[in-house]
């Protein structure tokens, strides 16, 4: 992997939070669980795994403050909705499809 490369994945990472934190706030992390098998919160997850394969300790905390750009219980305070029975279900079906 080339210099370049790296900065290309990094890039396009900082591209993807820049839109699911500023542009798409409406997305709720359910959603993306549902549709997607993943949420902001596993972005942050891979995010601190990443760090400690190279050596280096971030917190969970600081982890997620790297992915929502902001504490995450302020950005929670902002954008998070409780979850609906609906969504509830339809992640609930989509845990049991992808076991």
């Amino acid at each position: 992997m080339t210099d370049k490369t790296v900065e290309a994945e990094a890039a396009a990472f900082r591209r993807l939070l820049e839109h699911l934190n500023t542009k798409r706030t409406d997305v709720q992390n359910i959603d993306l669980m549902i549709l997607a098998g993943f949420c902001r919160n596993c972005l942050a997850d891979w995010y601190r795994e990443a760090a400690a394969d190279r050596g280096f300790q971030i917190s969970k905390d600081e982890a997620r403050e790297r992915v929502y750009g902001e504490p995450f219980g302020a950005w929670k305070a902002k954008h998070q909705k409780e979850a609906t029975p609906e969504q509830l279900a339809a992640f609930d079906a989509a845990q049991k499809a992808h076991r």
